[in-house]
């Protein structure tokens, strides 16, 4: 784990509320899930790979870079949900971001988003794949929410406890209403309850 990020030194943050051995057992429910789970859904994640390739131009899956544990970047795995190019016209829609921060973009109705992707984004089906980074270690079932690497120079100093457990596929950010979330001290506040008290 890298010792300092953004000029915060890490190892002076407070760690995780688990000993040694509740962090091997998470990370090993991680991996048998993951695992099993990949073999589970990958009927669906064929079908749904076909349903994305088919209705719209560009690739099949997302790949962006986000933050993990103690820093550490990593390409998140996502299924494609907006149209190709979607990335250039940020920018030129940041009028229409409700929330009036960038670290949660959130646009109503977005004209980026295909058909096939709002159904995705409905269901969270696009985030199915991410259970490959959680396989390879860069995310857990459960977590903080994964940000940017840009978000990183905003953060304050007590905003870089987050960093201290992988970020999941879900969260108490998910759990409790993702959707009407628009403040990102809440979000901070929500992932730091689930790392001072968690239980997986």
């Amino acid at each position: 784990m890298p010792r300092t990020c953004c000029g915060v030194h890490l190892t002076s943050l407070t760690q995780p509320g688990l000993q040694a051995h509740q962090l091997a057992f998470k990370r090993a429910t991680d991996v048998v899930c993951s695992g099993l789970g990949l073999i589970v859904i990958l009927p669906l994640l064929a079908l749904l790979a076909i349903a994305v390739k088919t209705t719209s131009k560009g690739p099949v899956f997302f790949r962006q870079e986000r933050v993990g544990r103690g820093g550490k970047r990593f390409m998140i795995l996502k299924f494609r949900t907006m149209r190709l190019g979607a990335d250039g016209e940020k920018a030129g829609l940041a009028h229409l971001n409700h929330t009036g921060d960038s670290r949660l973009f959130k646009i109503p109705n977005d004209p980026r988003v295909t058909r096939v992707g709002a159904f995705l984004r409905r269901w969270s089906l696009d985030e199915l794949p991410q259970v490959v980074n959680v396989f390879r270690g860069e995310m857990s079932l459960v977590g903080p929410r994964p940000f940017f690497p840009q978000d990183l120079d905003k953060y304050q100093e007590h905003h870089f406890f987050r960093l201290a457990a992988r970020p999941g596929i879900t969260g108490l950010w998910q759990v409790r209403g993702r959707s009407d979330i628009s403040n990102f001290e809440e979000v901070v506040a929500l992932d730091r309850e689930y790392i001072d008290a968690w239980s997986f």
